[in-house]
């Protein structure tokens, strides 16, 4: 039996949506995460940051942009010691300005990936996956990149049929 883990990165609280800024009371990533979980077991992580992101959402937006300009690599609270026992990473983040946030960078680049299968969801209002499946395939070197999944924030909830149907056609 494969073992799968779950890591995402998601933002609750001010969200874009629809045009409009709504808040959120759980981040569509990890709504989404959990219907991956839901579809085919594994355990959840939550990759999450030491210094937390600006409450406001534009303001947010413009910590992200910095980050990705300066190619920062944020400190994070915690991550597993190793990964040396799961086959399976689904990667679960919101498409911030073209890729995954830079926290998701932090995480994946304390690991040797090699001969893991990586499942790259992502959450966005219309962007899509932007260049971050060219991003992971760089950053996770010897592993089997699967085609990701685009999930429109704002129909998360929604979208479990989908979400779940995906998750399985990875294994």
């Amino acid at each position: 039996m494969k073992k799968i883990l779950i890591v995402y990165f998601s933002r609750k609280g001010q969200n874009y949506r629809n045009g409009s800024i709504v808040e959120l009371e759980k981040g569509n990533t990890q709504l989404a995460a959990e219907m991956v979980q839901k579809a085919v077991g594994g355990e959840l992580f939550e990759i999450r940051t030491v210094k937390e992101y600006a409450k406001d959402y534009r303001a947010c937006c413009e910590e992200a942009r910095r980050e990705l300009l300066e190619g920062a690599r944020p400190q994070l609270e915690s991550c597993p010691a190793s990964l040396e026992g799961y086959d399976i990473l689904f990667v679960g983040y919101p498409n911030w300005c073209g890729t995954m946030p830079m926290a998701v960078f932090s995480f994946l680049e304390k690991y040797d990936l090699a001969g893991k299968k990586i499942a790259p969801f992502c959450s966005n209002e219309g962007s899509g996956m932007g260049r971050s499946e060219g991003d992971l395939k760089e950053l996770c070197k010897g592993a089997h990149l699967v085609k990701g999944l685009s999930v429109r924030g704002s129909r998360t909830a929604e979208s479990e049929e989908e979400i779940a149907a995906w998750a399985r056609s990875v294994l």
